[in-house]
């Protein structure tokens, strides 16, 4: 255990056994460095740490303090460091389904959504661009741009890589029908079927259907709450199984909302450059930091292209137009065929639309008042669960994304309480969906996404008392 690792453990045990209380203000980082002997640095890490599993809170210029309903309300506990021995087919898709339909009723309570509210974003602003650029389209750019896509939205996501210090030419990017077609193309460039794919654990519920559906076998490595893939299981997972393609989230991992460190992320693709294995890295939420600045993705510290950059505008901008895209490295020629001989092209008004609107400006002042919504939204539900759910329930606080990840008492059965749920209008994302072998079977995943109201409140308190 690391020395930050250590000293939140012993600040998280100060504020369970009572010694500091919910609102006290915790020492100055000067003052525990000096009194611990350590590392200004090292309590800033610890004192990261507890701030993401939400046992404490900052203040702007007052320092950091004892979360209100801290003691009550603990962070997930670390996971086994084992993963399952033997590569496994799966079987999940029809539990998916099942759960999938019940989160599209307009009229229910969307915890289970996977998806934002759709009354976050600029509609009719984009609606404007796409009336705009589709009376002044081009007809040759419904043919030129074939393939890879639209040459002048490529261009601004290019900008926007640079703007983050990552190195993508425009002719590596391949705009795509959202991000799922992006992680599917990437899936089938490199693997074929009877192959391995390595996973986290919990891992989101369509890559296990994308993988159940190309007939490739999965091998589950548990994935921290907080810092994401345990890297050293991760390294015996391919030294003893030696797959064909790891399908990993480093920022804000749907369902647990975990953020790998950028050292995790170096040591992520040193490991995968050395074995010479393609890392899928889906990377839809990665602009929905809480923090001062973009959390790097994997990307970023590529130099001989095997990590597969995937993102859309869908969770930030644009649920519905299903613009997203990919930078696979070198993988890009093998990315643009396929596009080809799969779906062709994407809806070139749409991707018009969206390059307009990243031209004219406006695209980071939207996503500055997205975060800041999503951040008071996390906050907002954040209380309302611990005033109501039981003891023993466990939470991450994510730094980012629309997800909690929470753990119910032990003799819960999550499938059992999303069906009862579904009766009384509440739609809920159990956690076996999130599985290869349906495990997680006492956890949710709850969308916090959706604006606070009186409706929701009542929800969850409702929610509560069905988990007892």
């Amino acid at each position: 255990m690391k020395r930050y690792e250590q000293l939140a453990d012993d600040i998280a045990r100060s504020i369970q056994e009572g010694m500091l209380r919910p609102g006290d203000r915790l020492p100055s980082v000067r003052q525990t460095s000096t009194s611990r002997g350590v590392s200004p640095s090292t309590v800033f890490e610890a004192y990261y740490l507890l701030e993401a599993r939400g046992v404490i809170t900052a203040r702007p210029r007052s320092g950091y303090f004892v979360a209100l309903g801290s003691q009550r309300l603990q962070a997930l506990p670390a996971p086994t460091s084992t993963t399952h021995s033997q590569p496994q087919e799966l079987d999940v898709s029809e539990l998916v389904f099942e759960v999938l339909e019940a989160t599209r009723a307009r009229k229910s309570i969307p915890f289970g959504s996977a998806f934002p509210s759709p009354l976050l974003f600029p509609m009719a602003r984009l609606a404007r661009h796409i009336a705009s650029t589709v009376q002044q389209m081009d007809p040759w750019r419904t043919v030129e741009d074939l393939g890879p896509g639209d040459q002048e939205l490529r261009r601004h996501i290019a900008l926007r890589y640079r703007i983050d210090g990552i190195q993508v030419p425009v002719d590596e990017i391949v705009i795509t029908n959202g991000a799922m077609e992006a992680l599917n193309l990437c899936l089938a460039a490199v693997t074929r079927p009877g192959d391995t794919v390595l996973i986290e654990s919990p891992t989101f519920y369509a890559a296990l259907q994308c993988i159940e559906r190309s007939g490739l076998k999965a091998v589950e490595v548990p994935s921290h709450p907080v810092t994401g893939i345990d890297l050293d299981c991760f390294e015996e997972a391919i030294e003893k199984h030696r797959p064909q393609a790891c399908w990993l989230m480093t920022n804000f991992q749907n369902p647990q909302g975990s953020l790998m460190p950028v050292a995790h992320k170096q040591r992520l693709v040193q490991l995968v450059t050395r074995h010479q294995i393609p890392l899928i890295e889906d990377d839809v939420y990665g602009e929905l930091y809480f923090g001062e600045k973009r959390p790097p993705p994997a990307k970023a510290f590529d130099t001989e292209g095997w990590v597969m950059h995937c993102a859309s505008f869908s969770k930030c901008l644009a649920p519905g137009y299903r613009v997203g895209w990919t930078a696979p490295g070198r993988f890009a020629k093998q990315l643009e065929r396929l596009k080809l001989t799969t779906s062709l092209a994407t809806s070139v008004p749409a991707q018009q639309a969206l390059a307009s609107y990243l031209g004219k400006g406006g695209y980071d002042r939207h996503l500055r008042q997205l975060r800041h919504t999503l951040m008071l939204q996390q906050m907002q539900y954040l209380e309302a669960i611990q005033r109501y759910f039981p003891e023993g329930t466990r939470i991450t606080r994510p730094e980012g994304g629309y997800f909690f990840w929470i753990k119910l008492p032990d003799d819960t059965d999550a499938l059992a309480l999303h069906r009862s749920a579904l009766e009384n209008g509440i739609s809920v994302a159990p956690g076996p969906i999130f599985s290869a072998h349906r495990g997680f079977k006492n956890y949710l995943r709850l969308n916090y996404g959706h604006p606070y109201t009186q409706e929701v409140e009542a929800a969850i308190k409702k929610l509560a008392l069905m988990v007892g």
